[in-house]
């Protein structure tokens, strides 16, 4: 079932249940960072096609996470902006030194 959230605030506790493997959010980091290069390149060498990059790097090292390491559906499937959000929550959580579970 779908629980709808009225949220951000009450969404982010279910969003980090959701990955608490540290190589799960480990990824998600490197994902988070490589889609910033990206977008840092793309927009200093204006090489507009590297953004078509963006989505499949930012999602493709979290949904490995998710699939390989955490065995659970991203929270993306149901709450896209939500978890979005929670992503680079969690990476600045991470930048800081937080979020270790």
């Amino acid at each position: 079932m779908n629980k709808r959230y009225r949220s951000f605030g009450e969404f982010y506790p279910f969003y980090l249940s959701q990955h608490q493997h540290p190589v799960c959010r480990q990824l998600h980091f490197i994902g988070s960072s490589l889609v910033l290069l990206l977008l840092g390149v793309a927009l200093v060498t204006q090489t507009v096609w590297l953004m078509w990059l963006i989505p499949i790097v930012g999602y493709g090292f979290a949904w490995v996470g998710h699939f390989v390491f955490e065995r659970n559906k991203p929270a993306t499937f149901q709450h896209p902006l939500y978890s979005l959000m929670g992503d680079w929550l969690l990476f600045a959580q991470m930048l800081k030194g937080g979020c270790k579970r």
